[in-house]
């Protein structure tokens, strides 16, 4: 059965690891490599079981330790042409490392994974879509201002969802942000609400999506349980009696979280 493991999911660093410990693939690398494989062999997944690596876009928070998982392990990786081109320019690849954009899609290891643009700012941000070999799909979607069309399309009817929950806006409102920051998170190319996460999820839920995990919260403008009981209100409570599904809400660092889909 298809699994997703949430590695590392807030504002400090983000990577999810989709397959089995047999093998895999990982979205992002965004802490150090010394954290990320001791987070992979906590679910017992060795290291070498990432059969390739597909980037999302060029912040920190998600390559911060691409190059040297990658001077160790040497899994191909994938992402946008822009954010390669970035990669490439900044050397942020070892010399060595296999390489190829994600715009047209890729098939690894029993995989298919096709990306869709998510509105950020950077250029070259994208959401990735997984068809694992055992005919499920799942989605990663984080780091967007706003859902568009195409990421509505590309999300329903996924058998799971990763869906940045990344603030609280009255959080956010009277935190202690410099102003120029909390307008840039807010902002159509910043990141998702709870509100907006949870208007989402409740259509997703609708066309059949059966898991869904919150992602991407941030320390200092949410909280789980802020995230989840705005989801909660935002359903209702006849909605939630009356559909089945699954919700979980990934941890800033795992602790050996496995969901299966």
């Amino acid at each position: 059965m298809a699994r997703i493991y949430p590695l590392f999911s807030s504002s400090s660093g983000n990577s999810h690891f989709i397959g089995t410990p047999d093998g895999g693939i990982l979205i992002d690398a965004g802490v150090s490599c010394r954290r990320l494989v001791a987070a992979l062999r906590l679910n017992g997944i060795q290291p070498e079981a990432v059969r390739a690596v597909f980037v999302t876009h060029d912040h920190s928070d998600h390559i911060g330790g691409l190059k040297t998982f990658e001077s160790c392990f040497g899994a191909p990786v994938y992402a946008s042409g822009a954010t390669l081109n970035k990669l490439l320019k900044k050397e942020l690849l070892p010399p060595k490392c296999e390489y190829g954009e994600s715009d047209g899609g890729v098939e690894t290891c029993g995989f298919y994974v096709t990306s869709y643009k998510t509105p950020h700012d950077t250029d070259g941000s994208v959401g990735y879509k997984i068809h694992t070999p055992d005919g499920k799909t799942c989605c990663i979607c984080t780091d967007l201002g706003h859902v568009t069309a195409e990421i509505h399309s590309e999300l329903c009817g996924s058998d799971l969802v990763l869906i940045e929950s990344n603030y609280d806006e009255s959080m956010l409102r009277n935190g202690s942000y410099p102003f120029i920051l909390k307008q840039r998170i807010a902002s159509d190319f910043g990141h998702l609400s709870n509100i907006d996460s949870s208007r989402e999820v409740r259509t997703l839920i609708e066309s059949g999506t059966r898991r869904i995990i919150l992602g991407h919260l941030s320390r200092e403008n949410n909280t789980p349980i802020v995230a989840e009981n705005t989801l909660m209100r935002t359903l209702g409570g006849e909605f939630v009696r009356n559909r089945d599904y699954m919700l979980t809400v990934a941890p800033v660092e795992t602790k050996g979280l496995e969901v299966v889909f």
